[in-house]
C-alpha cells in the first residue's frame, strides 16, 4: 500500500489488550456484531501472561465468516501507547478507531459515525456519546467517570486538556488520513500514561470535531482493571509528572508558540501540582503552585489567598475526611 493511500469506506479499529482472557470476548463480539460491512481488526497483545492470545486465535474463523479482516499482533509487554504503535503500521482503513479491550461497541455504533463522515465531508472526526455498565452484571450505571461538557462545541482541545469533556477512547472516529498527517511515522508518543492524549489531542488541535448525541460506545467498569487500580503514592507522582512531560511533546507537535496557549498549558499544570501536593500534605509544593497558578492567570487574589490558606492548614486528618469532598466540589473529579 502506498504511503497514506487508504481503502475507501474501510473501518480500521486498533485495540491493545493486556492479559485479556476474561474480558476480550465481549469486545471482539461487539466488533463482530456492527451492521457495518467493511472492518479490520488489529488486535494488539501486549505481552500478556494469560490466556489472551489463546482468546484471540479462537476468534479467526468467526471473522473470516463475517468477512472482517483480522490481525493479531504479539508484542513485548510496555503499556498501552506502546501497544497502539505497534498496531498502527497494519492500519489500511480510510477510518480510524480503538476501543478498549474489556468495552463494548453498538451493533450500529461504526455504521452511524462512518454515515455523519460521509454526509459531512467538511469533517474529519466524530465522536458518540457512551454509557457505563457493570462488568459482572451488565447493568448500565447512571453516573459517568468523565463531563460530557458542551456537545454543540467543535473545538475541543482545550476542553479535552482540561478535563472538560470526555476522551473515551472508543467514542471517536478519526480519518485515517488526517491522523497520519501529523504522524507520518505511525508512532505516537509513548507514555506509561495510557494512548488518548497522543491519539486526541494534535487531531483536535487541527480539526474540528461534531458530537452524536448517541450512546454508541459501552465502558466497562471493572474491578482490577487498570484504570481503576489504586496507585501508590510514588506511582501516582510519577504519572502526575509523566503527564507533563507528555503535554510539553503535545505542545511540540502541534507547534504552541503564542503566549496565552503556553499559560495555559502551565496553569494546567499547576493546578495539578497544586492537587496532588495537597492530597499527599506536600504544604512547600502546593504553596509554590498556587504562586505559579498567580503569575500564569489561573487563580485571582482572592482564590489564592483561599487556597494558600487550605494549603497551610491540611493535615492528616483533613487530607482523609475534608479533601475529597473538598476536591469533588471546588477542584472537580479529574
Amino acid at each position: 500500500m502506498e504511503e497514506n493511500k487508504f481503502s475507501t469506506g474501510k473501518v480500521s479499529v486498533v485495540t491493545p489488550v493486556y492479559n485479556g482472557e476474561s474480558h476480550l470476548a465481549g469486545m471482539l463480539d461487539s466488533v463482530l456484531a456492527q451492521t457495518y460491512p467493511d472492518i479490520e481488526m488489529i488486535l494488539v497483545d501486549d505481552g500478556s501472561s494469560d490466556g489472551t492470545l489463546q482468546v484471540a486465535e479462537g476468534y479467526r474463523e468467526k471473522f473470516t465468516a463475517r468477512g472482517y479482516a483480522y490481525r493479531i499482533v504479539a508484542a513485548e509487554h510496555r503499556n498501552a501507547s506502546a501497544a497502539v504503535n505497534a498496531g498502527l503500521p497494519y492500519v489500511t482503513g480510510e477510518y480510524l478507531i480503538w476501543p478498549d479491550s474489556d468495552d463494548i461497541l453498538k451493533p450500529e455504533s461504526v455504521e452511524k459515525r462512518v454515515t455523519f463522515l460521509r454526509t459531512h465531508p467538511e469533517y474529519n472526526c466524530v465522536r458518540s456519546l457512551s454509557w457505563y455498565f457493570n462488568a459482572e452484571t451488565g447493568e448500565e450505571r447512571g453516573e459517568a467517570d468523565e463531563q460530557q461538557g458542551d456537545l454543540d462545541r467543535k473545538e475541543l482541545f482545550w476542553d479535552i486538556l482540561e478535563s472538560r469533556t470526555f476522551v473515551c477512547c472508543g467514542c471517536y472516529m478519526l480519518k485515517s488520513e488526517a491522523f497520519f498527517d501529523i504522524y507520518p511515522g505511525r508512532r505516537i508518543p509513548e507514555y506509561g500514561v495510557g494512548q488518548n492524549f497522543q491519539m486526541l489531542l494534535p487531531f483536535m488541535y487541527r480539526h474540528k470535531c461534531p458530537t452524536i448525541p448517541e450512546k454508541l460506545y459501552g465502558v466497562s467498569v471493572r474491578v482490577g482493571s487498570h484504570s481503576r487500580t489504586a496507585l501508590t503514592q510514588e506511582q501516582e507522582e510519577k504519572k502526575y509528572g509523566d503527564y507533563e512531560r507528555l503535554v510539553d511533546e503535545i505542545a511540540e507537535i502541534c507547534h504552541i508558540e503564542d503566549k496565552a496557549s503556553i499559560d495555559r498549558i502551565t496553569c494546567w499544570k499547576a493546578r495539578r501540582r497544586y492537587r496532588i501536593s495537597l492530597k499527599y500534605g506536600r504544604k512547600k509544593e502546593a504553596r509554590a503552585a498556587v504562586r505559579q497558578l498567580r503569575r500564569c492567570g489561573g487563580f485571582s487574589a482572592g482564590e489564592m489567598m483561599k487556597e494558600l490558606i487550605w494549603a497551610y492548614c491540611v493535615n492528616g486528618w483533613v487530607k482523609e475526611k475534608i479533601y475529597p469532598l473538598y476536591r469533588k466540589i471546588f477542584v472537580g473529579k479529574n
